[in-house]
C-alpha cells in the first residue's frame, strides 16, 4: 500500500517535470486514481515543500523553480552532495 503511493508521488513528479499531467482529471486517469486522490497527493507534494503550480494554458502542472521531489534514503558517505558540511541544510525546515 504504502509503496503504491510512493510510486504514483514518482509518476506525479514526473509529469509535473515534463510538464504533461494534463487536468486534474487527466492526471488522475494517468495514475489510476480519484480526481480526490489526486487532490490529496499535490496537497501532500505541497506540504513537504514542492512549489506545484497550474497552468490554465497549458493545462498542466508545473514546478514553480527547478527541481525534483524525491523520497529515497541517502548514504552520507557515498552521495557527495550530502558530506558534512552540507547536511544542515538538508534538515533545514525549509521555511
Amino acid at each position: 500500500m504504502i509503496i503504491d503511493i510512493v510510486h504514483r508521488l514518482q509518476r506525479i513528479d514526473y509529469l509535473i517535470r515534463i510538464k504533461g499531467t494534463g487536468t486534474p482529471k487527466a492526471l488522475a486517469q494517468k495514475i489510476g486514481v480519484s480526481q480526490r486522490r489526486v487532490y490529496i497527493y499535490l496537497d501532500l507534494m505541497k506540504n513537504l515543500g514542492a512549489p506545484i503550480k497550474y497552468s490554465d494554458t497549458r493545462q498542466s502542472y508545473f514546478y514553480d523553480m527547478e527541481g525534483a521531489f524525491v523520497i529515497r534514503f541517502i548514504n552520507f558517505d557515498r552521495d557527495s552532495i550530502f558530506k558534512d558540511d552540507h547536511k544542515d541544510k538538508l534538515f533545514e525546515d525549509g521555511k
